[in-house]
């Protein structure tokens, strides 16, 4: 018989819960009211007076270029994110559940950028992409390759991407390894006496059998893509050049805090949480129908 938790009264139940509940209203609910609220208003230059203008500020971003093309970036640079880090992730996990000699120094290695916070790491990728003082800058330029994602907006795309990845490998690697650890030994052991190889025993036995795990990654990189890469992107290129890496979170910064356009802002905010809100769902809709648990 199943034991279930009782509690006498309704006290400390309320107790245990206030807390959460407390810290959700005040960091989570009242700045999502408060940007819904003045996103439907425009303030005047100087902060001293806001006007209502209803959906204006919305009707506005969806007819500007330059947000559109904001939306496409972050698009672009959230599916490469979670792609390049991934993908190493899965394969950096299946070389440490085979690795017998010196695993656990191995895996220590893998786990050590995780505690890099991201505009540490993009300092750390920036002064070595330096055009004038960077090491891989100048060994590329050895090669004959002139590196210079200040004016390359390609180049500077992949060097966010590379940074914004790089950290959040050892994150996927943690969940990857766990769940090689967890796959039946005995499942493996059958397929390989039947004359399995190790890629066919990959593709057919452990892979499907990671895919609760590969979900659940997928949908916290694209979240991580979205919203925690402002650190990276803004010290590596503040969103340039020509707004070639200024994705949606970070135009929120550069026209709310720089630009002092707050409705704007607070608008571009909650665009953001709504496609964010709709790609999970999308997500939990669509792929979790070919997750097997």
């Amino acid at each position: 018989m199943e034991k279930r938790v009782t509690f006498q009264g309704w006290l400390l139940p309320l107790c245990l819960i206030t807390p959460q509940v407390v810290i959700s209203a005040v960091f989570f609910f009242y700045p999502a009211a408060q940007a819904v609220w003045q996103s439907l208003y425009l303030p005047d230059p100087f902060g001293l007076s806001s006007r209502f203008v209803g959906m204006g500020n919305f009707e506005y971003l969806l007819s500007d270029p330059y947000y559109r093309t904001a939306i496409g970036t972050t698009a672009v640079f959230s599916g490469l994110v979670t792609l390049v880090s991934m993908v190493p992730a899965l394969f950096l996990a299946v070389l440490a559940d085979r690795l017998i000699k010196g695993a656990g120094t191995y895996r220590t290695l893998l786990i050590w950028p995780y505690a890099v916070a991201p505009a540490v790491a993009g300092v750390l990728w920036l002064f070595m992409f330096n055009t004038r003082i960077g090491v891989v800058a100048w060994y590329l330029g050895q090669l004959g390759y002139d590196w210079n994602h200040v004016l390359n907006g390609a180049e500077a795309m992949g060097l966010v991407v590379v940074a914004s990845s790089w950290g959040r490998i050892s994150y996927n690697f943690l969940f990857f390894f766990a769940a090689l650890q967890a796959v039946p030994r005995s499942v493996i052991e059958a397929a390989a006496i039947d004359g399995a190889r190790f890629w066919r025993r990959f593709f057919t036995i452990v892979l499907p059998l990671l895919s609760p795990t590969t979900f659940f990654l997928l949908v916290v990189n694209v979240v991580y893509a979205f919203f925690e890469t402002f650190g990276v992107i803004h010290t590596i290129t503040s969103g340039g050049p020509q707004q070639a890496t200024t994705i949606l979170v970070y135009k929120v910064y550069a026209d709310g805090f720089v630009g002092q356009d707050l409705g704007s802002s607070s608008a571009q905010s909650v665009i953001l949480l709504i496609i964010v809100g709709l790609l999970t769902v999308l997500q939990f809709k669509v792929i979790e129908k070919r997750v097997h648990y």
